[in-house]
């Protein structure tokens, strides 16, 4: 069997070589592409579409890097593996680029017209809009490219006009005149998902209102004191004593000539200021809620553009809305009604897109009845039928879902699904279908004029897990395929998005979207804070893919990838995992040499293991097998990292290759050097394909030069460890190996004993099995701790000038060549002794706390008692042996 490069691997691994050529070489293979056909069982990803207008950043690399960890664990577990990409069309925010390209030219979407200006839109989408998906690849995402999908191509849009259509005959949408989130910049409806609530330092006006009749007044206190230009009645409570014989009386309305009433209603907070409000329904959405409950007028004073109307007065007309509040409290002031000005912080709803302060404005928009939508989707997580990970995320899901409010779907744009419904323009009939109609149905006029607005961008993608995959057609994508198995995503959008594709699954495809919601947290800079432009702390992932490459990245963004807990990411740390990359690079060309020069056939299934050293490392690759695939389907990225950056660099790396190479250079014999070749070979194979999800294109590199069957590590089958592999034996004896060495090493150091120079070492044990362990391994512990002999005693007689330290209750002399420094010996002695003291102070602590008694797992219990034992011997040994250096 030969290896598919026959070329010796270069000194260093090339990660921008590797990345192309392997991802050319999956793609050219087909490796990506779901076969709906396949009888394998399915697993299969939406990814959560990136807007048109996006560009690779961290919260994408996070994103992506753990759903290619799934999607390529799954495949190599024999998954039939669907990871469906695509791109959202982003109506705002893509709108707003073609806007500001069009500004640059002198011109703009009017001056244009609709078709044109959408024309356009198109022409940039077909031009930068597969950037980010360019970058995705980069990053080694083993999408299904040829499934590729956009929330305006033909078959999304069907499925759109479907369920639009459908909501509205089933009584689902409807039209109606509400307060709404208005952006004056953006010109149109936001929902309440959209708003940035952000905290801003303004002021709080108390503005006095007289009685009509003269019998006195009520002061009002408000942050937006152009509003009340639009105020219809000033509101109490009922139960406030201070307004009882006010309720019914009407008030001047100052700089107005109207006279407003006060009303009782219970929404009134009595403790807050006067308990007294002004009622704007025009322009407060729970005023808008008190006017309804009252039939109170409703007087718009400020226009979708951020001007004042009419209505607000001849003075006030026309004035930018915040021209208009200068100009008003200074003729209040004027005026003898202004009380006074208080600083107050509150928060200020903005655009999402272009944080403009947005205005509460009551329009005609379209809707939809969420609260029937939303009880099967509460029942849905609450019976498991969805499992949100982490757990706690369930709360704050049935939280936002037990308040749900209508959803505003319409948008005053231009660019995104226009709204599927017509009116006759001789009739009035409102036509809503699918198909665009060519005559009314009622009078058969062709004078028809299709609804303006277009649906908010998160109706499309709610509908994502099963448009892409044909719907509304049975399509054969569709039964295998859905529901999906898993869904990753940020906690941002849990209910702009998560919450919706639950209630549309549930309702158009009868059951759940996804089997598993895992919400993963935010990519932070190393001090914990938000990335961000202004800050000048983002970290571009394709910089930090160009400078380590995508497996350091990729492997950084797993190790940091806690559940529930934010990443600080620092360049330092991506660079200390290309360190790592190195470490594999350079340990798989020092087994490569020795498995050619064998010509070994047998690493993917060797006899079993005589040597210790073999027995050992085959158990601790099973161990770490096991512990993979348990992290690996808990979604616990960052212990599969840690997982397998222990068991190689310090098991396989430190110590396993250390004890092999004599063996592997032959001086052990032939058959101890042929086992322990194949061996190394066989855990370096495996290990390889542990490490695939997290590091694809290193170990494609190496794979692909290891002397094994099959055309790709990619296809290859995901490790599964053999119960007869387990050797508890051998672990213990080696663990035991390697506290000796560890401390002889330690020891060495601390004495300034040169590398080079072999020392004596003694050994003061009454365990006969620890005494046997010792015995048995004396030739790797005289190796790897440089000494010239070691020698076993039960009981201390030692006359020449030693350093001691204790290893599992026993004691380990050092022998020096000429006299020890007493002073230097004692203070280190001494320093073990307090560092010892202070471990058995903590340990004692949790075993006198009678909860942790009670309540830790009795295996913990016990494990913390083994440690206080073990330390209260090393204290008396060090403790002893102070005593006779002082002696």
């Amino acid at each position: 069997m030969r290896s598919k490069i026959s070329q010796p691997m270069p000194r260093h691994f090339d990660p921008a070589g590797s990345e192309e050529n392997w991802y050319a070489f999956w793609m050219q293979k087909g490796y990506f592409h779901a076969d709906e056909g396949s009888r394998r069982p399915p697993y299969s990803i939406v990814i959560p579409p990136p807007n048109v207008t996006g560009s690779l950043h961290m919260g994408h690399a996070l994103n992506n890097t753990l759903q290619d960890i799934l999607i390529r664990y799954r495949r190599m577990l024999g998954c039939e593996t669907l990871w469906m990409p695509g791109t959202d069309h982003a109506g705002i925010a893509t709108q707003n680029v073609v806007e500001k390209e069009l500004d640059s030219t002198g011109t703009d979407r009017h001056a244009l017209g609709r078709d044109r200006f959408i024309e356009k839109v198109w022409e940039w989408k077909e031009k930068y809009g597969g950037v980010i998906l360019g970058q995705l690849q980069r990053l080694g995402a083993s999408c299904d490219w040829e499934r590729e999908r956009f929330t305006m191509d033909e078959g999304l849009s069907r499925a759109v006009r479907e369920v639009f259509v459908r909501l509205y005959q089933e009584g689902l949408i409807y039209q109606g005149d509400y307060i709404i989130n208005w952006c004056p910049r953006c010109h149109t409806a936001l929902s309440d998902l959209e708003v940035e609530h952000q905290e801003t330092r303004g002021h709080l006006y108390h503005i006095r209102y007289p009685a009509v009749d003269g019998s006195g007044e009520v002061v009002v206190a408000t942050t937006r004191p152009e509003t009340m230009l639009g105020d219809t009645a000033v509101a109490v409570n009922p139960a406030d004593e201070r307004y009882r014989g006010f309720v019914g009386r009407s008030f001047h309305l100052p700089m107005t000539r109207r006279d407003i009433p006060m009303i009782a209603d219970e929404f009134c907070d009595m403790n807050f200021g006067t308990g007294a409000v002004k009622v704007t329904p025009a322009h407060d959405p729970n005023d808008f809620e008190i006017g309804e409950r009252h039939d109170l007028p409703k007087v718009a004073v400020i226009s979708m553009d951020g001007t004042m109307t009419h209505e607000a007065g001849e003075s006030y007309e026309g004035l930018d809305r915040y021209e208009c509040r200068t100009r008003l409290v200074k003729d209040l002031e004027e005026g003898g009604y202004l009380v006074r000005v208080e600083d107050h912080t509150h928060s200020v709803g903005r655009c999402y897109r272009c944080h403009t302060v947005l205005e509460p404005i009551i329009s005609r928009q379209w809707f939809v009845r969420m609260k029937e939508l939303a009880e099967p989707a509460i029942k849905a997580v609450e019976k498991g039928r969805i499992r949100i990970i982490p757990g706690n995320w369930e709360k704050t899901y049935f939280e936002w879902m037990n308040n749900i409010r209508d959803w505003c779907i319409s948008r005053q744009i231009w660019w995104g699904h226009r709204i599927p419904v017509w009116y006759c323009g001789d009739c009035g009939k409102v036509i809503v279908q699918v198909d665009e109609p060519t005559r009314c149905p009622d009078c058969s006029s062709a004078d028809l004029r299709q609804e303006e607005d277009v649906l908010d961008t998160w109706f499309s993608s709610a509908l994502w897990p099963f448009s892409t995959m044909g719907w509304p057609e049975e399509t054969a994508t569709l039964a295998k395929f859905y529901p999906t198995s898993c869904l990753v995503t940020g906690f941002d959008i849990l209910f702009f998005w998560v919450a919706r594709m639950i209630m549309m699954g549930l309702r158009f495809m009868g059951d759940v979207p996804f089997r598993h919601v895992y919400i993963h947290a935010l990519v932070r800079d190393a001090e914990g804070q938000k990335m961000s432009k202004s800050k000048g702390n983002v970290i571009d992932p394709l910089v930090m893919i160009d400078r380590y490459g995508a497996d350091a990245f990729r492997f950084t963004l797993a190790a940091f990838a806690a559940m529930g807990r934010d990443i600080k990411l620092a360049e330092d740390r991506i660079e200390g995992y290309r360190n790592f990359i190195n470490k594999i690079w350079n340990a798989s060309k020092l087994v490569l040499s020795y498995l050619d020069t064998a010509a070994s056939k047998r690493i993917l299934d060797p006899p079993g293991a005589v040597e210790i050293h073999n027995r050992w490392i085959r158990s601790r690759l099973a161990a770490t097998i096991d512990l993979t695939r348990e992290a690996l389907d808990g979604y616990r990225f960052n212990e599969v990292a840690s997982l397998l950056y222990q068991f190689f660099w310090h098991e396989y790396c430190d110590w396993y290759l250390e004890l092999a190479k004599p063996f592997m250079y032959g001086d052990r014999g032939e058959a101890a050097g042929r086992e322990t070749t194949q061996t190394a070979g066989f855990v370096l194979e495996n290990f390889l394909r542990l490490l695939h999800p997290l590091m694809p294109f290193l170990t494609e590199e190496i794979w692909q030069r290891l002397p094994v069957e099959g055309e790709s590590i990619m296809v290859a089958p995901f490790p599964e460890a053999r119960s007869t592999e387990r050797d508890a034996g051998s672990e213990e004896t080696l663990a035991l190996v390697m506290d000796f060495i560890t401390a002889l090493r330690n020891l060495r150091t601390e004495l300034g004993i040169e590398p080079a120079r072999k020392v004596k070492a003694t050994v003061v044990c009454r365990d006969p099995d620890i005494a046997r362990g010792v015995e048995e391994s004396s030739e790797f512990i005289c190796r790897l701790a440089r000494l010239s002999t070691i020698v076993i005693v039960d009981s201390r007689d030692v006359e020449e000038s030693v350093a001691t330290a204790v290893v599992r209750g026993q004691e380990v002399l050092i022998t020096a060549a000429e006299e020890l420094d007493a002073t230097a010996e004692r203070e280190r002695l001494s320093k073990e002794l307090r560092k010892v003291a202070e471990e058995l102070e903590r340990v004692e602590k949790k075993l006198g706390n009678p909860q942790f008694l009670e309540k830790a797992p009795q295996d913990v219990v016990k494990k913390n008692r083994d440690i206080r034992d073990e330390l209260v011997a090393q204290r008396q040994k060090l403790s002893e042996n102070l005593e006779r250096l002082d002696a």
